[in-house]
């Protein structure tokens, strides 16, 4: 269902709404490194700060939904911020344009490693650009706690979340519990009654099945992985299956472009684009679905308090992953100066983070080089 705004607009404007859309998110998709954390954060920048397309809370609750279904994170918010700005096609517009950058870049080193054995190193280059993701992920973080940690309750909430989430609760159990108490504790009076290599299908389905079930985010894609192509197939080794994911990690976009890599390992080209759309196609379902129901949720006094609940947890999970990649990602003096030149530029002179990220990577290889 597409917003009323965007049904009203006429057929030129509704082109350059589209135009918009592919040319943001193409620009993440070559742009958005580090992980789904990373990525929220640099859609929130774009989408929010920069381009005023939608506001902190409908992005809040945009974050909450797609921490309870299962698919992609980042690349599922990408496509519920396309689906604001420009109805459906929006949605596949967003989803597409983020996707494929990253796809491309994957498959390319899909066919370095099928043809030399081995990839490029870049870690002298990606550790720059990893201390400056860090500086994008700490800023967007201030700005979106501002806006859902509103009061010492939510703060106690939220801080209690981190604690059990650090002790080792799985964070799909504990997204579902804090919705379920916030949802309890912002109706209590109504509950007190005052007021209420393969063959190409099956390289497909395989990864459509990884698509369908897989919560979370990348993150947790390596076991799933693991699972379907060593321990039962047994058409990938444990090496290969690490190399796929570390191909998915240093590359931009979504880490699900892991599957690109794999794809092409086991069918060539047409294994990548196959597995690419299996392990995408349940997201873009899913969020088609799903957008137009979270305006109700909202409209729900009950569920309303639920999505609040998922929104607060969903933030500090973030926030918890985040502090663990920048304990991994500023391990020297030359990362900590790019990671408070990153702070500098962003919060006070509001530099681009695309030149931040460039900037970052190039003074870390210079560095490493001289």
């Amino acid at each position: 269902m597409e917003d009323k705004e965007y049904k009203d607009l006429t057929g030129s404007e509704k082109i350059q709404r589209q135009k918009e859309i592919w040319k943001l998110f193409t620009k993440l998709g070559f742009l958005a490194f580090g992980g789904p954390a990373a990525h929220i954060a640099m859609l929130e920048t774009e989408a929010i700060e920069k381009k005023k397309w939608l506001g902190r809370d409908r992005f809040m609750d945009f974050m909450g939904a797609t921490n309870i279904i299962p698919g992609p994170n980042s690349t599922e918010m990408v496509m519920l911020v396309g689906y604001e700005r420009g109805g459906i096609i929006g949605l596949f517009n967003a989803g597409a344009s983020f996707i494929l950058p990253a796809m491309f870049l994957v498959l390319m080193f899909g066919v370095m490693y099928v043809t030399y054995g081995s990839l490029p190193e870049l870690t002298t280059v990606l550790d720059g650009v990893k201390a400056v993701i860090m500086a994008v992920i700490i800023n967007a973080l201030y700005r979106l706690f501002k806006n859902v940690i509103r009061t010492k309750w939510a703060l106690g909430f939220g801080l209690a979340v981190a604690g059990i989430y650090l002790l080792g609760v799985d964070e799909i159990p504990l997204l579902f519990v804090a919705g379920f108490i916030m949802m309890v504790w912002k109706n209590k009076d109504r509950i007190t009654g005052k007021t209420y290599s393969l063959a190409l299908p099956m390289i497909f389905l395989t990864f459509l099945k990884i698509g369908a079930v897989l919560y979370g985010s990348g993150y947790v894609l390596l076991a799933f992985l693991e699972a379907e192509f060593v321990e039962t197939l047994g058409v990938l080794t444990e090496q290969q299956i690490l190399d796929s994911v570390a191909v998915g990690q240093f590359t931009p976009g979504p880490v699900f472009t892991t599957a690109t890599f794999i794809g092409y390992i086991l069918g060539g080209f047409p294994g990548a684009v196959l597995a690419t759309i299996g392990i995408f196609l349940p997201a873009f379902v899913l969020v088609a679905f799903m957008k137009p129901f979270i305006y109700k949720l909202r409209e729900n006094i009950w569920l309303s308090g639920a999505l609040d609940g998922v929104n607060i947890a969903s933030l500090v999970l973030m926030a918890v992953v985040s502090v663990k990649l920048g304990v991994s990602s500023i391990f020297s003096i030359t990362t900590a100066f790019i990671f408070i030149g990153g702070m500098i530029g962003i919060m006070k002179y509001n530099i681009n983070t695309a030149w931040l990220i460039i900037a970052g990577g190039l003074i870390n290889w210079l560095v490493n080089i001289v």
